[in-house]
């Protein structure tokens, strides 16, 4: 499956990491023929087959408007003045009054809510205007309601003192006087969480960046988020890290991993009393398990959204559309909302504990940042935290990420049912190194990789998304096919440090 950074179409992937890939051309303009399980984006219809599914990394929300700000709607009623309502026919609303009488205003069908009160000629009253100027509409909204309040009061004041029979005021019986929520409710959960989540303010030497997530990992002020969330940021650019309470930090880049998609920060002056976040077992993770994502998506920090753990192993190859090389994870789905803005957020399970690291979704438009950018359909992509705990005590310690492979090159454009060994494009020792973990164990160019570590590979993203979930040293079982015929081996992981 391939993936984007939310907001474009993912390129093609290149060739497999561990060793010089095969010649291919990294250009956009026409984009090759994918692997299997390595579908073309934003093709709707026909439906792909199962397993093809176009998706998209998460990119940096875009600044959001000012707070408070929204769109212009000409010049606000006076305090306490309700609009007048518009004419019937304009803008479509409100409509002409039913023919028939509404259901308790003389039977029939068709008319308002129940309860709706009616104006002199019978009718509903007019309903608001549509969504346009959300924020204004709710402040316009509350200020009518007070105003109304206030008269409503005065009247019943003057109405007792003139010997009026007054109003008489009900209230709930046994009315608790503190909602208490339990710790083990998404409430008490996301309050127990939201103070070791951060809001990641990425920006270029030239100005440009966008908005991020991340989450405190340790007492010592590192923060586990996106290689994607700062790579913009990277190189001369500056990061800030603002938490809950709305203080904010400088942050400076520890190190980063391209491949898996993992980058480590460090606050310039870490606040005392910092809470790590705890980390699950995302392999014993279940289907169908309850999932908490936060993250602030199109700038919004501090959002908190539900789901569950839809799928486990979902081999993703998520680009952020740019021409880069793509990142690869065997990635936890969850159908919790995920948007631009929540890259790098944790993806929590039903006890709190991070399970994932929010990375990518797929994406039903076309998602460009040109055309806008793409949301959530409910399917998000998260680093499994195991793998991504491996990443982050590498690159702590030494700032560089380390990889294990197999040492052979991956023909990713092949349309056989595996993962194909290149046999063209270089001499026979880069395809296959006849010193490394793969030409020990016998593996030639034009061998297809059909299993690995007992699972089946379908695609050559599928192998190195696989590969990628464990470390090097480890010794794997693969098996592949040579004229038709499987033969299955013991293969131990090599390794590589840093980013090609």
């Amino acid at each position: 499956m391939s993936t984007e950074n939310e907001g474009t179409a993912a390129p093609t992937p290149p060739a497999a990491p561990s060793v010089p890939p095969a010649p291919a051309s990294e250009t956009q303009d026409a984009a090759p023929a994918p692997a299997v399980g390595e579908p073309v984006t934003q093709q709707l219809p026909p439906t792909p087959a199962p397993g093809t599914e176009p998706t998209q990394q998460i990119p940096p929300a875009q600044a959001p408007p000012a707070y408070g700000q929204a769109p212009a709607q000409g010049p606000a009623p006076a305090y306490g003045q309700a609009p007048a309502p518009a004419a019937h026919g304009a803008e479509g609303w409100p409509p002409p009054p039913p023919t028939v009488p509404g259901y308790g205003a003389g039977g029939g069908h068709g008319g308002g809510a129940w309860g709706a009160p009616l104006t002199a000629d019978g009718a509903p009253a007019p309903k608001p205007k549509g969504r346009g100027g959300l924020v204004a509409g709710v402040l316009v909204a509350a200020l009518l309601a007070g105003g109304i309040g206030g008269s409503v009061g005065y009247w019943a004041a003057e109405r007792s003192n003139n010997g009026g029979t007054g109003s008489t005021t009900i209230s709930a019986a046994n009315t608790p006087k503190d909602l208490k929520r339990e710790a083990g409710s998404i409430a008490g959960l996301a309050a127990g969480a939201l103070p070791s989540v951060v809001t990641i303010e990425a920006s270029a030497g030239d100005g440009e960046g966008g908005t991020g997530t991340g989450f405190v990992y340790d007492q010592q002020g590192h923060i586990l988020t996106n290689n994607h969330v700062v790579a913009s940021a990277a190189n001369g650019g500056k990061l800030f890290a603002t938490f809950s309470d709305g203080k904010r930090y400088d942050a400076e880049v520890v190190g980063r991993a391209q491949g898996y998609d993992v980058a480590v920060l460090k606050l310039k002056t870490p606040p005392a009393g910092l809470k790590p976040l705890p980390l699950g077992d995302s392999d014993k993770v279940a289907v169908g398990d309850s999932t908490i994502a936060i993250g602030a998506p199109f700038g919004l920090s501090n959002t908190v959204t539900t789901g569950i753990v839809s799928a486990k192993n979902r081999p993703v190859a998520s680009g952020d559309g740019s021409g880069s090389k793509n990142s690869y994870m065997s990635a936890l789905q969850t159908d919790a909302s995920i948007n631009p803005g929540n890259s790098g957020g944790p993806l929590l399970d039903g006890r709190g504990a991070v399970i994932g690291i929010n990375s990518a979704i797929q994406s039903a438009g076309n998602g460009g940042f040109g055309g806008g950018q793409a949301g959530s359909i409910g399917l998000g992509f998260a680093i499994p935290v195991n793998q991504a705990k491996n990443v982050a005590e590498s690159l702590i310690k030494t700032g560089k990420p380390v990889y294990p492979v197999i040492s052979v090159s991956v023909d990713l454009q092949a349309k056989s049912e595996g993962a194909k060994i290149s046999e063209q494009g270089a001499a026979a020792s880069e395809l296959v190194d006849p010193n490394g973990p793969a030409g020990k164990a016998g593996l030639k160019p034009g061998d297809v990789i059909t299993e690995f570590g007992g699972k089946p590979v379908d695609s050559g993203p599928t192998l190195i998304s696989m590969i990628w979930t464990y470390k090097p040293g480890d010794t794997v079982k693969l098996t592949y096919l040579r004229g038709g015929k499987p033969t299955t081996v013991d293969i131990t992981l090599g390794s590589r440090v840093g980013d090609k």
